[in-house]
Order: C-alpha cells, then sequence, then structure tokens
C-alpha cells in the first residue's frame, strides 16, 4: 500500500516537474486518500470506462489533475507512461485540468472551483431518480456512488453552497464529498479570508459530517468512508492533510501551484526511501490495483451485465426506455407525440411548458425544473416534485439558485438525462460559468430562458436582457435558439433533445405572437429560412423571435405605402446557420443585396451578416411592455422610417 500511495505522489512530481508546470501540493498531501478510494470503494472497470452504473468521481480541485492521472495509469486505464510525461503538452490526453471526452476515466470537465461538487449533486440526483424510476426487486440495475475530492477553494464558491443545499434537503444519501482540509490556498492560509465552521455549516444544510485529523491512518479514512455509506444524508469528510506533504515547502502556499523541482524531488526519494527512478513504476503497484480496484470492477461489470439481461427480459418495455438512456437516445416519434403546432396567439413560454409536459409523458429520460420561476417560464418537470420521498417525481424546485441548478444540469446530462432549466433570461449571467463547462464537454444540457428583451416590460432594466444574446453566440460549442412562434418552437426543442454533443438554449418571449406561418423541421435546422419572399427582392430583414413578426408587418407596410419590395428571413439559431455550406447561404442572403438586422438587443455580432443593424445598445426601461418597445422603436412605422432613412 505505502508504496503505492508513494507511486502516485512520485508520478505526479515527475509529470509536473516535466512540465515546468501544476500543482504539487494537493498530489502530496491527497494521494493517499484517492488511493485508498479507489482500491477500496470505487466501482469502475476500466476496460468500459463509460460503464453505466460505475461509480463516479468528480476531481471538484481540478488543478490536482496529475493525482488523478497518475491514479487511472496504474488503476488500469488507457493512459500509458508517454501520455503521463506529455501532462499539460498541447496535443495529450493529459491537459491541465481534467476534461470528460478527453481521458479515459475522468468523469467530468473541472477546473474552475465549485463546478465539480454542483455537477456531483447533479449526478446523484441523477442516479437517485434513475433507480427509483427503473429498479426493480433483485435488480438494482442503478445502484453507485457518487465520490468528490475537493479543497478550501471549492468550499469558497457561492456554487458549491447553493448546490450542497439542495443535496441535504433531497438527502441525496450516495453523494460522499471528500475535503483535502490543508488549510492553504494560493495567496496564504485560509484563515485570511474564511473564518466558517465547516462542520456546523454542513450539518445546518442537513449533511452528515465526519472529521479525520490523521490522513495517514488508513483505518479512520475506510471507516469513515463506510459509514458515510450507511448514513441517510449526503456526506462530507474532512480530512486534515498537509499541502506538499514531504517537501521542504510542505503545509505552505508555495507547494500549490509551482512545480517542486528534479533536484527537490530526487531528495523526497531519498527522505521516502523511495527508490525508483523518474516515471518508473514497481510492477508490484500495478498488481496492487488490478487486484483491488481492476477485479472489484470486473466481477461487478460481469454481474451487472447479467442482471441487465434479465431485466430485459422481464420488463421489456421497461429495458427499451432505459437502453434509450443508456445509450444517449431520444426515440420519441415527434410527429405523433407533438404533432405539427399550429400557429397561436400565446408567448412561446406558454407554447414550451404545454411540449415539455407532453413529451416527457413519453421518455422517462426528461427531468428538470426552474429557479424558483415555474409559474412564469412554464419550465416544469413531469410526476411531481423530486424530493427525498418521492424520488421518481421529475420536477426539480431549484429555488433561487441559478448558478447551481446550471452545473445540476450538467450534472444529470452527465447521467444522460434530457435535463433542462427554466429562468429568465437575464439571470443567465448567474448561469454563465456552467454552461460553459457544458459546452467544453460536447454535453446536450438544454438551457430554457424566457423574458427573453425589453419587451419584459414593468420590471425594469435589471430584468431585461440586452447583452446576453450576443454573449452566448460568442461561446464556442452552443447553440442559441430564439424561435419566432410556436412551430419553431417545437422544433427547437426536437433539436435540443436530439442533440448528442452540444448544450442548447432556448430564449422565448414573456409576450403573444401572432406570426402566421410554418416550417418543417429538416428546413429549421439549417438556421435561417425564408418566411416572406416579394418577387425581385431589393432589400432582405433578419430577425429573430418576435421581432419576425414585426419585420413582416414592416416589410408589408413598406410595399403598401413606397412599393418597397422586402425578403424577410428568420434566424432562429445563427451557429446552425453558420454550419450550412456557401450556396445555401447565399441562397438566403444573395450577394450584392442590403441586409438590415432586427434584434431587441445588442448590434454586436450581427454585421456578420448584415449592412446595418436594429437594435439596442443601451439597458431596457421600465414600463408597459408595449411602451418599451415603441420608445426603443420597435414599431412597424418606427422600423420603416428607419430602413426608409438608411437605405436608398
Amino acid at each position: 500500500m505505502d508504496k503505492s500511495i508513494q507511486t502516485i505522489r512520485f508520478l505526479g512530481l515527475d509529470m509536473i516537474n516535466k512540465a515546468n508546470s501544476g500543482h504539487p501540493g494537493i498530489v502530496l498531501g491527497a494521494a493517499g486518500v484517492v488511493y485508498n478510494l479507489y482500491t477500496k470503494f470505487l466501482n469502475a472497470f476500466p476496460e468500459e470506462p463509460m460503464w453505466f452504473n460505475r461509480d463516479r468521481f468528480f476531481l471538484a480541485a481540478g488543478h490536482g489533475s496529475a493525482l488523478l492521472y497518475a491514479t487511472l495509469h496504474l488503476a488500469g486505464y488507457d493512459l500509458s507512461i508517454e501520455e503521463l510525461k506529455n501532462f499539460r503538452q498541447l496535443g495529450s490526453t493529459t491537459p491541465g485540468h481534467p476534461e470528460y471526452r478527453h481521458t479515459p476515466g475522468v468523469d467530468s470537465t473541472t477546473g474552475p472551483l465549485g463546478q465539480g461538487i454542483a455537477m456531483a449533486v447533479g449526478n446523484a440526483l441523477a442516479e437517485s431518480y434513475l433507480s427509483a424510476a427503473f429498479n426493480r426487486e433483485k435488480l438494482n440495475i442503478i445502484d453507485h456512488y457518487t465520490y468528490v475530492l475537493c479543497g478550501d477553494g471549492d468550499l469558497q464558491e457561492g456554487v458549491t453552497i447553493e448546490a450542497m443545499s439542495l443535496a441535504g434537503r433531497f438527502q441525496l444519501n450516495k453523494l460522499i464529498v471528500l475535503f483535502d482540509s490543508n488549510d492553504i490556498q494560493l495567496d496564504g492560509p485560509v484563515h485570511l479570508a474564511a473564518c466558517d465552521d465547516i462542520k456546523m455549516k454542513m450539518k445546518s444544510m442537513h449533511w452528515d459530517y465526519q472529521l479525520l485529523t490523521n490522513p495517514d491512518d488508513e483505518n479512520s479514512l475506510i471507516n469513515a468512508i463506510e459509514n458515510a455509506k450507511r448514513s441517510d444524508k449526503p456526506s462530507f469528510i474532512e480530512i486534515k492533510t498537509v499541502i506538499g506533504f514531504g517537501s521542504k515547502n510542505a503545509g505552505t502556499s508555495k507547494t500549490h501551484g509551482a512545480p517542486i523541482g528534479v533536484e527537490e524531488t530526487e531528495e523526497m526519494r531519498k527522505r521516502f526511501g523511495y527508490r525508483y527512478r523518474e516515471f518508473e513504476v514497481d510492477e508490484a503497484v500495478y498488481q496492487d490495483f488490478n487486484s483491488s480496484f481492476g477485479a472489484r470492477g470486473k466481477s461487478l461489470y460481469e454481474t451487472w451485465e447479467h442482471d441487465l439481461e434479465t431485466y430485459k427480459n422481464i420488463f421489456p418495455e421497461d429495458y427499451k426506455q432505459l437502453q434509450d438512456i443508456i445509450n444517449n437516445e431520444f426515440s420519441v416519434d415527434f410527429d405523433k407525440v407533438i404533432p405539427q403546432v399550429d400557429s397561436a396567439d400565446e408567448a412561446t413560454r406558454v407554447t414550451i411548458g404545454k411540449l415539455l409536459k407532453e413529451l416527457s409523458n413519453a421518455s422517462k429520460s426528461m427531468i428538470g425544473g426552474s429557479a424558483d420561476l415555474t409559474s412564469s417560464t412554464k419550465v416544469k418537470g413531469n410526476d411531481g416534485d423530486f424530493d427525498f420521498d418521492n424520488r421518481k417525481g421529475r420536477n426539480i424546485n431549484f429555488g433561487v439558485r441559478e448558478h447551481a441548478m446550471a452545473a445540476i444540469i450538467n450534472g444529470m446530462t452527465l447521467h444522460n438525462l434530457k435535463a433542462f432549466s427554466g429562468g429568465f433570461f437575464i439571470f443567465s449571467d448567474y448561469m454563465k460559468p456552467a454552461m460553459r463547462i457544458a459546452a467544453l464537454m460536447d454535453i446536450p444540457s438544454l438551457f430554457i430562458f424566457t423574458h427573453d428583451s425589453v419587451a419584459v416590460g414593468e420590471d425594469g432594466p435589471t430584468h431585461e436582457p440586452i447583452e446576453q444574446l450576443t454573449m452566448f453566440r460568442a461561446m464556442p460549442n452552443i447553440n442559441v435558439f430564439r424561435p419566432a412562434n410556436a412551430n419553431e418552437v417545437r422544433h427547437a426543442l426536437r433539436y435540443s433533445l436530439l442533440a448528442k454533443n452540444r448544450p442548447n438554449i432556448l430564449a422565448l418571449t414573456r409576450q403573444n405572437l401572432k406570426t402566421d406561418y410554418k416550417i418543417n423541421y429538416q428546413d429549421f435546422i439549417k438556421g435561417a429560412y425564408v418566411v416572406h419572399e416579394e418577387e425581385n427582392f431589393e432589400a432582405i430583414f433578419i430577425a429573430t423571435g418576435s421581432e419576425v413578426e414585426l419585420a413582416i408587418e414592416t416589410a408589408k407596410l413598406l410595399k403598401a405605402l413606397y412599393k418597397k419590395k422586402i425578403r424577410v428571413v428568420s434566424m432562429p439559431c445563427q451557429e446552425l446557420f453558420l454550419e450550412e455550406d456557401n450556396s445555401y447561404q447565399n441562397k438566403i442572403l444573395p450577394l450584392g443585396i442590403p441586409v438590415l438586422a432586427i434584434e431587441m438587443g445588442s448590434t454586436l455580432g450581427w454585421y456578420r451578416f448584415a449592412d446595418k443593424v436594429y437594435g439596442i445598445d443601451d439597458f431596457g426601461r421600465s414600463g408597459k411592455g408595449e411602451e418599451v418597445q415603441e420608445y426603443f422603436g420597435y414599431t412597424p412605422k418606427k422600423l420603416s422610417e428607419y430602413f426608409l432613412k438608411n437605405f436608398k
């Protein structure tokens, strides 16, 4: 055992020294914790790293990636010594912070502190729901734990407390957090920034709390984790470790984020009596991991496969739905469940509520809720509220916790659920860090927002989004949908639920829309299409959301009064349009034809498509929605005047 722990430590140091970059403090301080977790408790199978019923491990303190990579290598994952040597190098599978789908055995992208614990809460919530929904007597197809290793920094981030508060409320008792409590952070001792009573904080949030004062006491750690697994609450185990253990600067912030160096590492080898050279591993260490972690995982995986086959024969309908979730499929006949939506004089937020309800009836994979805004967003899950006494409930009362909500959605999406969140678009500002993580991980989290413009009205500029559409359109690997009517909402939701590798945003209206056109799904997912055509048109209007209706009315007015011929293009998703080939783009927006983009938000970003932009580069105003829109010029009359003045 001791040799295995030392091997983890020195592999980590070797990686950091070779890269001349990294965080050795946690590698030295927490190696024993991670070793005991993997060899004694964590159930996973390196040959099938995405095994659906594996225990998950979230390295919330993602800067400790060298610790994780060293462990994964020794545990038998497809992560070679050569990849360890390429730590933090361009193109390696050992990047500076763990990246999901990039390194075998990494269950989540982590690094921005706080995200790991919050996503782990979502993962534990998913396990709790899925086990209630699908397990049958003597057939526990879904039955695993979610483990987290965190540091002081994680606990200082607000998103962590938001998420842990919710986990305590829901009694997510298969969530176990191991706290690497070394009392040091980058700028010095923790007491310079915090004086929290961690025990009282955890207990106040209804977590089980244990304190281990000796990190080298293997039996105490084992007993603590066993106690945690017996608890009816989520568990928090504080382990008093020494940052940079064994180095000359142990216990100081100097070991947090800078290499110890080859010379000091060689001295440590002598002090520890570790006789192995740089990147050298004794075969006994591999055997240690294989005979514990590897053998246990193989046996459990084979048993699970057998049980799953039994489940298939006894419960074929449930098996089919479960297989869809395992394979990240969404096998719902949209045309049957949700026939073509006729145009309706209703807000697109109302439409989404109806669609979510019907589709959730057809698939157990759908789960979500809103941040204390269900009555406004209409975004709600089916089957009652998820809670400690209703694990099958699919409506999650997130409370006023937008940041945690987004991260929890990511955690559930990592478990292959079709998880969705609801909130006002202005509060996406609170959610953006987690949404960026979703884009980095290539996972299809669904973020639904309502009250998408200054048409919110009376609540005023604090609640009226301006720059948010531009902000998310600037983010790589995420789709931003702003549907113009009920039918476009249907198509946007369909695309989002079928997605496998990219998160999606739906920005919806508070106000009713009357747009009276339809479009088929295949044309919609091209991102832009013609909704109003004139022969020999002389200009093009591009619009999104509620402004499509305005653009059509203005085009008709310009033709009636001034004989102007305007093509109107609805562009519900810039990202999908930009993925189309040039021939389609030029068909919709022919070269040489002047283009005006119309949207109640920031003009930034629209000039890639348009010569002029009719937008809002100011904060909103408080007043009746119609009056605010008129104040900013969003009427056919004022838009016509702008066009006549600027397009000669």
